[in-house]
């Protein structure tokens, strides 16, 4: 498997690296936000296993933007911070597993292997899409914008484009709503469950000629929706 390690520690970082080296794993290490965007976005792994106190910025925000470019790569937190909030936040925010400092290796190691097992296989089957075309519109991921049919530039917020990417990605394929709300927003239960509904309405609004008969964001009654080119 592939791992990407962002921990700005350069001795831990150096010793969770050597170790799922000697196990067999192809590893690249980030110190920092700018070396860690730079690997995500240029290279598929199995699972990322990252530090939420890093340099400047919180690991929250790595976190959402991972999601942005590919749903499905397994996240552990590994941190120093070991209350209930703070393990909570990082699930909810789209982590798959949360370790506290100290910790074992091996048991690291079983943990890692749990979520790839879990996620269904390793990168190569992943969809690391960063732009999609249907209808006269294109869809930049990376950018969080997208250029519609009539010309117009618009700005994507990132639940935005994480939605728009879950759905792409799974195209002609009905999403349920609690897998939208799993991947989108990292939990099983929204305050608010006409948020989707409104998120499919904007999209709508966009990408389609005619918003009251969509071709392309269509509505399954009491199962999700799907999308269609």
């Amino acid at each position: 498997m592939k791992v990407l390690i962002i921990e700005d520690e350069l001795d831990l970082n150096n010793l969770v690296s050597d170790y799922f080296k000697r196990s067999g794993e192809i590893v690249i290490s980030a110190f920092n936000k700018f070396k860690a965007e730079d690997a995500f976005i240029n290279h598929k792994f199995d699972v990322i296993i990252l530090d939420i106190m890093l340099p400047g910025i919180d690991g929250y925000s790595i976190i959402e933007t991972v999601r942005i470019h590919n749903n499905n790569t397994p996240i552990l937190i590994l941190s120093a911070k070991n209350t209930s909030a703070n393990r909570v936040q990082g699930l909810k925010i789209g982590a798959d597993d949360y370790m506290t400092k100290p910790f074992n290796l091996e048991e690291l190691l079983l943990r890692v292997s749990k979520l790839i097992q879990k996620s269904g296989g390793f990168s190569a089957v992943q969809n690391n899409l960063e732009q999609y075309s249907f209808s006269d519109n294109i869809v930049h991921f990376t950018l969080l914008e997208a250029r519609l049919y009539n010309g117009e530039k618009i700005h994507l917020t990132k639940k935005e484009a994480m939605l728009l990417k879950l759905l792409i990605d799974n195209k002609n394929t009905i999403i349920t709503r609690e897998r939208i709300l799993q991947s989108v927003w990292g939990y099983n239960v929204f305050p608010n469950t006409r948020t989707i509904d409104n998120f499919i309405l904007n999209f709508r609004k966009y990408f389609e000629l005619d918003p009251k008969l969509p071709l392309h964001f269509i509505s399954i009654r009491g199962v999700g929706y799907k999308f269609q080119d």
